[in-house]
């Protein structure tokens, strides 16, 4: 029974579909693998009641006995980030603060994958309130690498990570203002997507319109990712940037040829350190893209005013979310939460009109660039999985880092821009250290990204090398 875990999801999805397998083989299956796993790591952090989870399964099998119509993700274990609001269910958002809260309503994004027919195991850990890309919390503490348990799994989506890696789940769900999809993702070896704002349609939200932060699927392979997103993805009038188009598009096959496609390649996006361990890995694979078809150069658009514009708009983010928490709960809160409240209190009007002006020129040179190039090559993070016990990335190559964000520019200058990006695995550091390449696409073309992130990762094969445990 255990080889169900090392199914992928449309495997999975299929053998239940086909009764080649029953819903609960695949649910105890997963609760053995957690039993087993999840001590170790700390990936889930709030669980379902083993008997709550037979019982939907069992009511799911006499689903699939009757010949009902089933969804695409029907009869599979999902694990929900511990910042998506789950009725019934402990939501913590990574704060002592929230540690006993339970909503009275899902997310969207949850709603939508019960829909589909996930069954909900629990909730997957977060820093707190999903700031910064290193997963821990004074809840439930930190989360650990599979494959190094002395080193970080990344974060925000760090817990969703590390259960993929584990196999102690086939889908997840995330989140990603500066890299929280990509940059676990790229740390622990699985596929994260970055959709474009609206693609997977956000609520509840303080801010409807705000297109920096994202959700967003998250897998181990790009094809489960893609069967994801046709789950999540299409409109909803709760999201006034929704994008029209229905999720079913990212059901198609994902092959593609890509001869002639151009390529622009830039392992510093235009001056950004990186450590030379993560370049050595990436570059190593630049052939593989060329063998593909492509045509690659060595390019990068223009990224000023890409970190001024970031950190604006996250500073305002986070003084909406969490400013009115602060007078009552600040010794409740971590100091780089309370930094980046207080940064969002001292912006003035005229500053914030100055980073949304700067915004648009950004997306459209970055717009213009792209009618040459269909797709930009980067790193995902700058640094590979660094100690778990170190709370953020302080120097690299030598160049301080002002702030607990600065070492995800590689992420978050993409955030600013709003096109979709994807992590996928891009090879191992020589101490065993996984390291993703970030694929970006045009302006909304999710499906595009997905094409060529399947076609890579089919050609590597780097994501079928599991962690020891």
């Amino acid at each position: 029974m255990s080889d169900i875990c090392f199914l992928t999801a449309v495997d999975m999805a299929q053998k239940i579909q086909q009764k080649e397998i029953s819903v609960r083989e695949v649910v105890e299956a997963h609760l053995n693998q957690i039993e087993k796993i999840n001590p170790g790591v700390n990936a889930i952090v709030t669980m379902i009641p083993p008997e709550k989870l037979l019982e939907e399964a069992d009511a799911k099998d006499r689903a699939v006995a009757r010949g009902e119509e089933l969804g695409p993700l029907f009869g599979l274990p999902v694990g929900h980030k511990d910042l998506a609001m789950t009725k019934g269910l402990r939501t913590t958002f990574g704060s002592r603060i929230f540690r006993d809260f339970v909503p009275e309503e899902d997310s969207l994004i949850v709603e939508r994958l019960k829909k589909a027919g996930a069954i909900t195991i629990g909730k997957t850990n977060t820093p707190e309130f999903g700031a910064g890309s290193q997963t821990f919390n004074e809840v439930f503490g930190e989360t650990a690498n599979p494959y190094d348990m002395t080193k970080t799994c990344g974060g925000s989506s760090g817990g969703a990570a590390v259960a993929l890696a584990c196999r102690m789940l086939p889908i997840a769900d995330g989140s990603d203002m500066g890299g929280s999809l990509r940059n676990p993702a790229s740390f622990c070896n699985v596929v994260g997507l970055r959709p474009s704002p609206g693609r997977v349609p956000v609520w509840p939200s303080l801010a409807a319109w705000f297109p920096l932060s994202v959700e967003g699927p998250m897998a181990r392979t790009v094809q489960d990712v893609a069967l994801i997103l046709s789950a999540i993805a299409g409109p909803d009038p709760r999201s006034p940037i929704s994008i029209a188009e229905p999720g079913s598009l990212f059901a198609r096959p994902l092959e593609r040829d890509f001869k002639g496609v151009r390529i622009a390649w830039s392992m510093d996006m235009g001056g950004l350190p990186v450590d030379p361990v993560v370049t050595e890995v990436i570059e190593a694979q630049k052939g593989v893209f060329e063998s593909l078809g492509c045509i690659t150069e060595e390019r990068c658009p223009d990224f000023s005013d890409a970190d001024e514009v970031f950190r604006v708009w996250r500073a305002w983010n986070f003084e909406l979310g969490f400013g009115g928490l602060l007078a009552e709960h600040k010794n409740d809160m971590k100091d780089t939460v309370i930094w980046n409240i207080e940064e969002g209190r001292n912006l003035t009007g005229p500053e914030i009109g100055k980073a949304e002006k700067k915004r648009t020129a950004l997306y459209h040179r970055v717009r213009e660039f792209m009618e040459t190039y269909e797709y930009m090559i980067f790193p995902v993070s700058q640094v590979p999985p660094f100690d778990l016990k170190q709370r953020y990335i302080t120097e690299i190559n030598g160049i301080t880092m002002g702030t607990y964000i600065d070492w995800m520019k590689s992420c978050y200058y993409i955030s600013t821009i709003g096109n979709p990006a994807i992590s996928v695995p891009c090879g191992f550091t020589n101490d065993g250290l996984p390291v993703g390449v970030q694929i970006v696409g045009r302006h909304q073309d999710d499906f595009g990204v997905l094409q060529l992130a399947h076609a890579f990762e089919a050609a590597t094969g780097f994501g079928k090398r599991r962690p020891k445990l």
